[in-house]
């Protein structure tokens, strides 16, 4: 007995279920019975013509065994055949098709079972698989390349529920694949999302109204984003009252993200919960929940869209840059180079900021009039200036040119304008330019929290603090996990010290630094509040800290950076008595 339960032998398993079985069971559960048995008699003799064996069937779900990878594939492939041709005269919603997954692996065979990471691989991947559909894995397709009449689209590397590394996929499409799997629209070349009707959870129909004004004031919310795609409001609700299945409606409104969630009221109180979902993969990318009262419906729509638009928005870039990461370097567009720019800088390393530019330089050279790409160079020099002093005035005076040149093809992209309403702030000196470039971008996107943080940051310079405080705040409810969040409590700091409230901006200065330790702006305002506060011992240790990274760092060099036409001569004098109280020389 030990002896059976520890054998081995490498196998092809293939693993097939029925797309949306509970739904087609609970429609009519004697016709779906009756279909299925139907096509499992049709397919006994397709399995055994392949030499495969059936190991176990479990309600819709068959796995099967082969000695041969090629035969394993090329039998999902007719597998596939008889469901196609059965559901030509029936309606979309009765419609029987399956999902295939094969994969070639080491099994445990237990009996006449087989179990282990080879089973459960071709599990996951016919779960990744289209309806019609047939998915592959890496190295299962190293060995039927050439040897089965199909061609294969590498989905890159997924990540697989329960499988300890991630694995490279391919989706099978077979010569006469037009018969076996539902048209898909294409993609965009930017990121895209639709909004599915929200469930309401009430128990009330007469708040289906609720739940649908909110779903209008999120998609509104999320359309301001111009460099995302979003579906209008009348195809996505086409979905409602049906059971969803997030990777066909990825497919049929040609979509990579779904945005679904429900709605709950209860007297004056309402639950909101929404998800984002990757409509290729069906991996689950963001969830949130909201709470709150019906004193005022539509205040309360403004407040959730908002949330949800702020906190979707970096989970979508982060999600679309590691997609462009697994892209093959050859063929990036400017729109991927950007994305893998922003991946770069979010690194806040020397090395990262400069390789962020000539990714940036390379968009530009595919795109002349990238207006992100060109505002993004920059915003890059303006991190690497704070950061390293690595900036020339060549480049700076470049980067302003490749500012204003982008606010001007670029003024309806909201960052676009914040990016390059700083550069010609601090390295032209442009208070109104800037003024003007933040406003219409927090007009353009009023979610838009790094637009809201730039607001901030013009405020502070401008000795405005409460105004400043005001945009700072706002910026981090709109996206509480941001990537740049240093730079929000960063600008915080600034704007209390500004205001005189030493101790809160301290506070605020600490968090910055355990947010991204040893960022010079958060380091330098440390040392000044410090000072300001006469914990003298203190400020100076910071400030020998500073020193460390900073060699060569003096009052006068300070003073040539920062007391400038950019900063209020208030704000600069305050930071320089600061330093001075530190010890930092003069010379």
């Amino acid at each position: 007995m030990s002896a059976e339960r520890t054998a081995r032998r490498l196998a092809a398993i293939l693993a097939a279920d029925v797309v949306g079985y509970s739904r087609l069971m609970g429609a009519d559960e004697e016709g779906t019975a009756q279909m299925l048995r139907e096509h499992r008699a049709a397919s006994e003799p397709l399995v055994a013509g392949h030499g495969g064996r059936v190991v176990k069937t479990a309600g819709d779900g068959t796995l099967i065994e082969f000695g041969s990878i090629v035969s394993a594939v090329q039998c999902a492939i007719e597998l596939q055949r008889p469901t196609a041709e059965q559901n030509i005269d029936v309606p979309d919603d009765r419609r029987m098709r399956l999902r295939i997954g094969v994969h070639l692996g080491d099994v445990l065979v237990e009996g006449d079972d087989i179990l282990g990471d080879g089973v459960n691989i071709a599990a996951r991947l016919e779960g990744i698989a289209a309806p019609g559909g047939i998915c592959v894995s890496e190295d299962a397709y190293r060995q039927i390349q050439g040897k089965v009449d199909a061609s294969f689209v590498d989905l890159g590397e997924q990540s697989l529920k329960n499988i300890a590394r991630p694995q490279r996929i391919y989706s099978v499409e077979p010569a006469d694949a037009a018969e076996l799997a539902p048209r898909s629209l294409p993609l965009p070349d930017k990121p895209s999302l639709a909004v599915l009707p929200f469930q309401n959870m009430s128990g009330d129909r007469e708040q289906e109204y609720f739940a649908d004004g909110m779903v209008e004031e999120i998609t509104t919310a999320i359309s301001r984003l111009p460099w995302l795609f979003v579906i209008a409001r009348n195809s996505s609700f086409t979905y409602k009252g049906r059971a969803i299945d997030v990777k066909q409606v990825g497919r049929e409104l040609g979509v990579r993200y779904v945005l679904d969630g429900s709605v709950r009221k209860a007297g004056n109180r309402v639950r909101i919960t929404g998800q984002l979902i990757d409509a290729i993969t069906g991996a689950h990318i963001w969830a949130h929940r909201f709470d709150g009262t019906l004193d005022d419906v539509f205040e309360l729509q403004d407040q959730v869209a908002s949330s949800v638009v702020g906190a979707i928005e970096p989970k979508l870039q982060r999600s679309e840059i590691a997609r462009v990461a697994r892209k093959p370097t050859g063929s990036l567009d400017a729109y991927d180079l950007y994305l893998r720019a922003q991946e770069q800088y979010h690194r806040y390393t020397e090395e990262g900021m400069r390789e962020a530019v000539v990714l940036l330089e390379r968009a530009l050279i595919i795109d002349l009039f990238y207006a992100p790409a060109a505002a993004m160079i920059g915003w890059c020099r303006v991190l690497q200036r704070e950061g390293w002093q690595l900036v020339s005035e060549a480049e700076a005076t470049d980067a302003l040119r490749l500012a204003r040149q982008a606010i001007e093809v670029g003024k309806d992209d909201p960052d676009t304008l914040w990016m390059a309403g700083h550069v010609i702030l601090l390295f032209g000196g442009d208070h109104a330019g800037a003024a003007n470039a933040f406003d219409r971008a927090v007009t353009l996107n009023p979610n838009s929290a790094h637009a809201w943080m730039a607001r901030g940051f013009l405020s502070y310079c401008q000795n405005r603090p409460g105004p400043a405080i005001e945009a700072l705040e706002r910026a981090m409810r709109l996206s509480p996990l941001d990537p740049l969040s240093h730079l929000f409590t960063c600008g915080l700091a600034f704007a209390h010290a500004a205001a005189g409230q030493y101790e809160e901006a301290l506070q605020w200065a600490d968090r910055s630094l355990r947010e991204l330790p040893r960022y010079r702006s958060s380091m330098y305002m440390k040392v000044i509040l410090c000072a300001q506060l006469g914990r003298l011992e203190e400020a100076r240790e910071c400030l020998s800290q500073l020193r460390e990274a900073q060699p060569g760092l003096t009052i006068a060099w300070y003073k040539a950076r920062f007391a400038t036409e950019w900063l209020a001569p208030q704000i600069a004098g305050f930071y320089v008595d600061g330093l001075r109280k530190a010890g930092l020389p003069d010379e």
